[in-house]
Order: structure tokens, then sequence, then C-alpha cells
């Protein structure tokens, strides 16, 4: 299944409390648990004004779908072509 990488620009997410974050990350589950197994969350990444999230789904519509469901900013959404780490040199 394919996987993308979100950009969602939230100012002051590096600053958000470990209580909101929780209820994001709730709702999201939520949306996901409505949508069905097709899409799955990864792991999110949350810096001073972004969350970076990762995602497995079919397509590109359905991670937008997420998001419009969810009211959830998509700004960016890309298609992970390839993965690389530090074994990758090896």
């Amino acid at each position: 299944m394919p996987r993308y990488v979100i950009e969602r620009e939230i100012p002051g997410a590096g600053k958000l409390t470990a209580q909101e974050l929780k209820t994001i990350s709730q709702a999201s589950c939520g949306v996901l648990s409505k949508m069905g197994p097709q899409i799955q969350w990864v792991n999110s990444y949350v810096t001073d004004d972004k969350i970076y999230c990762v995602y497995n789904a079919p397509n590109e519509e359905m991670i937008r779908e997420h998001a419009h469901l969810g009211g959830f900013p998509a700004n960016s959404i890309k298609k992970v072509s390839a993965v690389i780490d530090p074994i990758t040199a090896e």
C-alpha cells in the first residue's frame, strides 16, 4: 500500500499539551475507524508550527477525505517513493 507524508500547518503545534495532542489523536482515530482499514496512521512528528503525519492509504483522495472529516489541515500530501536509513549505506 502506498505511504504518504502529510504536512499540516498548525500554528503553535509545538506548544500543544499532552492532553491536546491526545484529543487530536483520538479525533483522528475516530475518523479512521469509520473509514475502514484501507487507511492507516503510522505516526506523526510535531514541530513548532507543523505536524508531519505518515499514513498508509490507497490514494491521496482518501488522505484528503480523512483531513476533511476530521477537520485537520492537509497543506501538502506527498507520496513516498523510497525510504532510506543508515542500513541503505551498507
